[in-house]
């Protein structure tokens, strides 16, 4: 059960749900039902264990090759390839199936099409091939947000794709932090993250750059809310600008480069961006509006 439990990566689970819920509360410019909530939650869960699943199943060989992932089900063959196959296509079409009958069917609709996108446009196309994996394979990781307004509305509006594009430009500073700390371990499985295959100092001017563009969308969601939200993206996203020149700086001085601190604050900022939004619509104060 472990095991089973492993392959869905569920620490993973828990930021995409983290996201989710404001959106939904975004939507509903308050406080969406809770068994609607509840019911979201439960789909996405399985929507993300399932995609999660079958990534293990299509990188069991580089995962026993990585330090960090060694101890991974399949890497170490606590599970049958072909076990974790079905589980994984189990979960991802009871997910849409519940998804559809508990909130509707153009929310099941994306959780598939998230999925879909996972294994089959980052997982086998991309991760492989090019230093923009993540870059694009990461827009799979933006759905959520997509799903969970669409669970409330029944459509997809433009909140929600500023929010989709919030977390696909905070994508690539998040996982080049990480692949800075583990280059060796992506170089060895011959995955082409950016830090694998560039310079050091080409990796920290992307970064900082996609940190810009992350900020700069964050302010686009300012007109669908409030003061609070304002006050925290403004915040917050200088609080982060000054951590990605920080790490570029050091990497122009050819210091030691602590990239993993950027790595958790990133965790941290998107987080408390999206617990900005949640606290904005609770609260439901009048928005900005257009234009702002």
């Amino acid at each position: 059960m472990r095991a089973y439990l492993a392959l869905t990566k569920a620490r993973i689970i828990e930021q995409l749900l983290v996201v989710t819920v404001p959106a939904m509360m975004l939507a509903e410019r308050s406080v969406p039902s809770l068994w609607l909530v509840l019911a979201v939650l439960v789909g996405g869960a399985g929507a993300a264990a399932s995609a999660h699943a079958l990534n293990c199943v299509v990188d069991a060989d580089i995962d026993a090759k990585m330090a960090r992932t060694r101890k991974r089900p399949l890497a170490r063959e606590a599970v049958p390839r072909s076990h974790a196959l079905v589980f994984g296509l189990l979960l991802g079409a009871a997910s849409a199936v519940w998804l559809g009958l508990t909130a509707n069917w153009v929310a099941a609709g994306l959780s598939v099409a998230a999925i879909a996108f996972y294994i089959l446009v980052y997982t086998l196309l991309l991760k492989r091939r090019t230093s923009q994996n993540i870059v694009w394979g990461g827009a799979a990781g933006c759905m959520p947000v997509v799903i969970g307004w669409a669970a409330v509305t029944g459509t997809v509006e433009w909140p929600a794709l500023v929010l989709f594009a919030i977390i696909f430009f905070w994508t690539p500073p998040h996982f080049w932090a990480l692949a800075m700390r583990y280059r060796d371990d992506y170089a060895a499985a011959g995955i082409p993250m950016l830090p694998v295959v560039a310079s050091p100092r080409r990796v920290s001017r992307q970064i900082v750059a996609y940190s810009w563009a992350m900020v700069a969308w964050s302010a686009l969601l300012v007109p669908a809310t409030s003061w609070i939200y304002l006050g925290a993206a403004t915040l917050g996203g200088v609080w982060f600008l000054v951590a990605a020149h920080r790490l570029d700086r050091a990497v122009k001085r050819d210091e030691v480069v602590q990239s993993m601190r950027l790595f958790h604050l990133s965790n941290t900022y998107l987080t408390g961006l999206f617990v900005a939004v949640a606290v904005d619509s609770a609260l439901g104060w009048p928005v900005f509006g257009w234009p702002f």
